[in-house]
Parts: structure tokens; sequence; C-alpha cells
């Protein structure tokens, strides 16, 4: 998925799908991180709020057969359809 067609995609989106995330680690991404949640919204969620900015680069999000990286996890944070609360 290209990252302009995400717009399309947010409206459709399921958060509820469970996804497995990868988050680049060390010096220059030369490791990665696993981690699997229930769903794609409480990955997104870690994602945006609790990993560090430079963490974010690189990360990406397995949905089903769709890959979202890093600009396409903070557009499905900010999509009106993203069901958790967001911080004040």
């Amino acid at each position: 998925m290209q990252t302009g067609d995400i717009s399309a995609v947010t409206a459709s989106f399921d958060y509820n799908a469970p996804d497995d995330f990868f988050s680049a680690l060390g010096r220059k991404g030369r490791s990665v991180r696993y981690r699997r949640f229930d769903t794609a919204a409480e990955a997104i969620r870690f994602a945006v709020e609790e990993l560090p900015p430079p963490m974010l680069v690189g990360a990406y999000l397995q949905v089903d057969d769709e890959r979202f990286d890093s600009d396409q996890i903070r557009e499905l944070y900010q999509g009106a359809g993203y069901p958790l609360e967001r911080p004040t």
C-alpha cells in the first residue's frame, strides 16, 4: 500500500483485527523487535504513544496481508475511526 492511498483505507480499516508489529532496534535498525497485539488499535497506540520517535522510523504494522509503515501508522492513529482514547 502506498502512503497516498491510506486516506481511503482509514474509513474501512479494521482496528479490531489482530496484528504483528515490528520495530527497528539498535543502531541503524540492525535488529528487529516483534510484538503481537490482540488488536491493531493497541499496536497503533503503542507505536505512536509509547515508542520513542526514532524507533518508529522503520517500524511497520502487519494486518492480514497489508503492511503499514510509520507514516501510515500515524495516519491511522489520527483517523476518525481510531477507537481508543487519545491523550489530551
